[in-house]
C-alpha cells in the first residue's frame, strides 16, 4: 500500500485515529525494550500492566470510533434530501477505527503474550 493511501485512510478513520495509533506507537516501544532486555538477560514485568492496558483499550477505541462515526451519519442524513451517499462518510469512518482498534490490539498481543511468559519463568 503506498504511503498517499495509507494517509487517506487514516484521516478517513476521523480523530479517534490519533489515539489508536498513539497507543499502539506506545505499546511496541514497550515491547521492543522488553525485548532488548530480555536478550540482555534482565527481563522483568515493570511495565507490561501498560501494554496490556493497551490491548484491552484500542479495540474499545475502535468503537468509540463506530459510535461516533454512526453519530456523524445519522446526523448527515437530511430528510428533505433523498442523497444516499451522504451517509457514506460516517459509515466509512466506522468501519475504519473498528477495524484500526482491533488490529492495533492483535499486532500487540502476540509479542506481548510472548514476552510475558519468558519474564514469568
Amino acid at each position: 500500500m503506498h504511503m498517499e493511501k495509507a494517509v487517506e485512510i487514516f484521516k478517513a478513520g476521523g480523530p479517534v485515529m490519533w489515539p489508536i495509533l498513539a497507543l499502539s506507537v506506545i505499546g511496541l516501544s514497550i515491547l521492543f525494550l522488553k525485548a532488548m532486555e530480555l536478550r540482555k538477560g534482565r527481563g522483568n514485568s515493570r511495565g507490561l500492566v501498560v501494554v496490556s492496558t493497551i490491548i484491552t483499550a484500542e479495540p474499545m477505541l475502535g468503537i468509540l470510533g463506530t459510535v461516533t462515526g454512526i453519530i456523524k451519519t445519522f446526523s448527515s442524513i437530511d430528510p428533505a434530501a433523498s442523497n444516499p451517499l451522504a451517509a457514506t462518510a460516517g459509515i466509512g469512518e466506522a468501519l475504519i477505527t473498528t477495524a484500526a482498534g482491533l488490529v492495533a490490539s492483535l499486532v500487540l498481543i502476540l509479542p506481548y503474550n510472548l514476552i510475558n511468559d519468558a519474564v514469568e519463568e
